[in-house]
């Protein structure tokens, strides 16, 4: 049997996924990375995008994830997500309506506080990568 690595994902909602797998490809804040067995010991931001797991060298699910962070050692991977669905379950129209509110709450930014700045684009950027996992623009096909 080829190693694995223990990938574990865990939502505010529940643990979403816990199971062996060959690769996961996590959307890190500084480009893509993934992790294998043996991987070396690494915690990471995580971006609004799709996580990929790898099975027999194929992606075998996809998942999108709204940011987090991730730790690494040579034998797991456990990403902490601030929200996580699987792509196939996304909607379309729905994160189009979301984008819709994100970029109406954008335009109005200059009023805002600071804090209220920040939520306002972490909510565009969240959007805007739902609507793109919705489009299919997952990669790793």
């Amino acid at each position: 049997m080829a190693a694995t690595t223990l990938f574990e994902l865990v939502s505010p909602e529940r643990l979403f996924f816990s199971q062996p797998v060959d690769m996961v490809v996590v959307p890190g804040t500084e480009g893509d990375f993934a992790a294998m067995p043996g991987h070396m010991p690494r915690i990471a931001t995580v971006r609004p995008g799709v996580i990929v797991i790898f099975e027999d060298g194929k992606p075998k699910e996809r998942i999108f994830v709204a940011g987090g962070f991730a730790e690494m050692t040579e034998e797991t991977c456990t990403v902490l997500a601030e929200e996580a669905e699987l792509v196939s379950d996304l909607s379309l129209p729905a994160a189009e309506t979301r984008l819709a509110g994100a970029t109406e709450a954008y335009g109005n930014i200059a009023a805002a506080s600071e804090p209220e700045k920040a939520a306002i684009e972490t909510e565009l950027a969240v959007a805007s990568a739902m609507v793109a996992a919705a489009n299919g623009e997952t990669g790793y096909h």
